[in-house]
């Protein structure tokens, strides 16, 4: 599976409605992540990624989906996941847009 660079919240809400399931990366900080998430994503902040790179060993193969607030930073760690063999991909507008268009119920900050 080759991933496209980006995709929009309303790819990802089709996306987790099928197998295989991505992994949710939120490479924001601890405080952002505890103001507002994804369910089930998993927490490493981008600023730790690269010294963590050997947590994410078992999801080569796998797709994952990078996210963070607005979608900078997940455009990053994505790209220096794809450089390392795991199948990423960003999430345009991050936890913003995911909160404005699919669930608002989850805190905008």
């Amino acid at each position: 599976m080759s991933l496209p660079r980006e995709i929009t919240v309303h790819e990802l809400v089709q996306w987790l409605g099928r197998e295989p399931r991505p992994t949710l990366l939120d490479v924001r900080d601890h405080d952002e992540f505890q103001w507002a998430r994804l369910p089930g994503a998993r927490l490493i902040p981008l600023d730790e990624l690269p010294e963590r790179l050997d947590e994410l060993e078992a999801l080569k193969g796998q797709p994952v989906v990078v996210y963070c607030h607005l979608g900078v930073r997940s455009l990053a760690g994505a790209e220096l996941l794809r450089e390392l063999g795991v199948e990423a991909t960003s999430l345009r507008g991050g936890i913003e847009a995911w909160s404005t268009e699919i669930d608002p119920s989850v805190p905008r900050y």
